[in-house]
């Protein structure tokens, strides 16, 4: 089944190269059916190179997916336009004027910045209280995780002292089987690229969380109780090349960066990577859209 997006969003022909249904609005018009209507809260600074990730995932089942991307109006943009913004970004003053099935926040790169230094951390605060009421299932990536578990529970976050890079192997917890994980490898891969963590014990001590999966760095993906939010660690999201692309740019302009971990073919940097986490990406997302969002939201959002 097709993702719902606008006719000339750029994402739309590379899903389209990629054989991916993609669901123009007039199109979409004229089915008697209510998608489900998935807001994203983009704060990464490549918007559509995020955008074309996130959507290739989101298009991966048999549902109609309408897609609200959203941008912060306390920042100031510096790698989008502002002409490519308010042609394809609503305000999120206007985000707060409609209920949504499932809300997705993406990771940024301001990790190493105390949350209430970062510009606009009092509207994603505000964004984040308004989802308990009006968000079926929020997902959480990366920083995004960091920010929802300090923000909703008081989880901190702690510095590292080496940036956690590259691909790493993660497991199910034990004692845990949860819709989420359906279908996953008992070894999965995810890729990261962050300053900071979180810990085990802090999560642990709130009855409220419960971790799903874990990796020796700590846990990797958490979630409530009651399923209205998702937190992963890590970025599944990421195309095969991200890593590779991030290692090169800061090598270029000699800032200290190591060879992202089991990514490169022999820890060579000259060779082609390989994706080992694609089929754990579009599973989880596609488990997160079934079983937490659209088995469980209401046709009727006012109910």
């Amino acid at each position: 089944m097709p993702i719902k997006i606008q006719s000339d969003l750029p994402a739309k022909k590379v899903l389209e190269s990629e054989n991916i249904f993609v669901m123009t609005e007039g199109r979409a018009m004229t089915q008697d059916i209510r998608p489900l209507k998935i807001a994203v809260v983009n704060l990464m600074p490549t918007k559509s190179t995020t955008e074309t990730q996130l959507l290739r995932l989101l298009s991966n089942t048999p549902l109609q997916v309408d897609i609200s991307l959203i941008r912060m109006e306390s920042h100031a943009y510096r790698n989008a336009s502002d002409e490519y913004l308010d042609r394809f970004y609503i305000p999120s003053g206007e985000l707060f004027k409609h209920k949504y099935d499932g809300l997705i926040i993406t990771g940024a790169p301001v990790e190493q910045i105390p949350f209430e230094q970062v510009d606009y951390w009092k509207e994603l605060c505000d964004i984040m209280d308004w989802s308990k009421e009006n968000i079926f299932s929020t997902l959480y990536i990366c920083w995004a995780a960091q920010a929802g578990l300090y923000h909703l529970f008081g989880v901190p976050k702690y510095s590292l002292p080496q940036k956690k890079f590259g691909i790493f192997k993660n497991w199910q917890q034990e004692g845990q089987s949860d819709p989420l994980l359906r279908g996953f490898d008992d070894i999965f891969l995810m890729p990261q690229s962050r300053h900071t963590q979180i810990h085990a014990e802090d999560i642990n001590a709130n009855k409220n969380l419960v971790v799903l999966s874990q990796s020796d760095e700590g846990p990797s993906i958490i979630k409530t109780q009651n399923n209205r939010a998702v937190f992963v660690t890590g970025h599944m999201e990421y195309d095969t090349n991200t890593l590779s692309d991030e290692y090169w740019r800061d090598k270029n302009k000699n800032l200290p960066i190591q060879i992202p971990q089991d990514y490169f073919p022999g820890d060579d940097p000259n060779q082609k990577p390989l994706s080992t986490w694609r089929s754990t990406a579009s599973l989880f997302y596609r488990n997160w859209l079934n079983y937490y969002v659209y088995q469980e939201t209401p046709y009727n959002f006012t109910d």
